[in-house]
């Protein structure tokens, strides 16, 4: 069994229900302490539902749930954030009446914002200190999801649940979060990544995991699986290298 000198967050027969619906089943998933790991699956596979349900967002119905050597699986959702694990929906959450600084102060849970942190995430994401002060409802899709990005990176965090980060967003922007991920990377910050981009899972990921069906179905280097175009048909139906 991996230890939490190794491995940061770990999945141990995870079941899940919404409603009469069984989505996981059965979830085993390991995520290496300080590197970038990749969740991938066709549509409907599950990977939501696995990052909701380490967010304490939907309780696991079996299983168990570790961070950091901690069961977290029966704590509330803003236990789960204040022991350090941060969480950027695929639905671009903003609040929209509040200002994007008001947005970064609400997720910054120390107190005051760190400037010169703010300062670090407009060197990737200029817009905002262009839209510092205004609702973030009235900016638009790309910029939302910097906001949503922002809030994770506001405050130093142990794990960061990323879903679908780079849908919508222009060419440029998404080489701004590449970079930005990078670099929560080399600061010791460990992400679990649920991304469909090739070339962003290829340039970030060091682990990848496949989910099919509401189970992991694979594990292993993400060099591996990349450098394999007939494990990705088998896994994916699909090459990854043809799906940017």
């Amino acid at each position: 069994m991996p230890d939490s000198t190794t491995v940061l967050l770990e999945l141990a027969g995870v079941h899940t229900h919404i409603g009469e619906y069984h989505i996981l089943q059965g979830v085993d998933l390991a995520v290496p302490r300080g590197g970038l790991a990749v969740l991938l699956g066709r549509n409907g596979a599950g990977k939501t539902t696995t990052l909701r349900t380490i967010m304490g967002l939907w309780k696991a119905s079996a299983g168990s749930v570790r961070f950091d050597g901690r069961e977290i699986g029966a704590l509330p959702t803003p236990a789960i954030a204040q022991a350090g694990i941060a969480y950027v929906p695929e639905s671009m959450a903003v609040f929209s009446a509040l200002t994007v600084r008001e947005n970064l102060l609400l997720a910054a849970r120390s107190g005051p914002l760190d400037m010169a942190r703010v300062e670090w995430i407009f060197g990737f994401f200029p817009a905002l200190r262009t839209f510092w002060h205004q609702p973030a409802g009235n900016l638009s899709g790309g910029q939302k999801q910097m906001v949503a990005i922002a809030r994770a990176m506001v405050e130093p965090r142990q794990l960061l649940l990323i879903d679908e980060p780079t849908k919508g967003l222009a060419p440029a922007i998404v080489q701004s979060l590449i970079a930005a991920l990078r670099e929560l990377k080399a600061s010791n910050t460990t992400i679990l990544l649920v991304e469909q981009n090739f070339n962003v899972v290829r340039s970030l990921g060091d682990t990848v995991a496949v989910m099919d069906d509401g189970r992991i179905v694979h594990a292993g280097p993400m060099a591996a699986l990349a450098d394999d175009v007939d494990l990705q048909q088998r896994l994916l139906g699909l090459a990854l290298g043809a799906h940017q």
